[in-house]
């Protein structure tokens, strides 16, 4: 992958990340927080799940060390969650623009939540990221229709595409 590859996918993942947290503006606090029996309990602790990888995987590409999970329990509203995901948003688009294709080709070395270590690929990791943050949307939109509501498109031709 290139650069200009790279920037598109991220922007795809800003785009479907966007569309996400708006319906779920929508929420009352206790649908956001409800038990709704997923990987992650509620579509608040699946989102925070996302926007705590998205973070994680960022800081490692910075060289930051010692980073840990965010707490769900951290975020008692939609709004401290959508606060927090602007901020990465701007962080990681500074990142974006000062990626060079050399940087993409090289391997970084991370070591996982676990403590084992690994090294790869950057694009690797990079494309990793929004794999992840796709396959957990895919579970809160499932989250959305449990509570009846009616959850965004978030398929990536419809980024291509602008619809909805």
């Amino acid at each position: 992958m290139n650069k200009s590859q790279i920037i598109d996918l991220y922007s795809y993942d800003d785009w479907a990340n966007k569309k996400l947290l708006n319906a779920v503006s929508n929420l009352e606090n206790e649908e956001f927080v409800r038990d709704l029996s997923s990987s992650f309990k509620s579509i608040r602790d699946t989102m925070v799940h996302v926007l705590s990888a998205e973070e994680l995987w960022l800081s490692r590409w910075l060289g930051e060390q010692g980073r840990t999970q965010l707490n769900p329990d951290n975020f008692k509203t939609y709004t401290s969650l959508a606060d927090c995901w602007e901020n990465l948003r701007s962080k990681r688009n500074n990142f974006l623009l000062s990626l060079t294709e050399e940087a993409l080709a090289k391997e970084i070395s991370f070591k996982t939540l676990k403590g084992v270590s690994y090294s790869l690929e950057l694009w690797k990791q990079m494309l990793h990221v929004t794999n992840h943050s796709t396959y957990h949307r895919g579970q809160i939109v499932t989250m959305l229709r449990q509570l009846k509501k009616q959850p965004p498109s978030l398929d990536l031709i419809s980024y291509y595409l602008r619809e909805g």
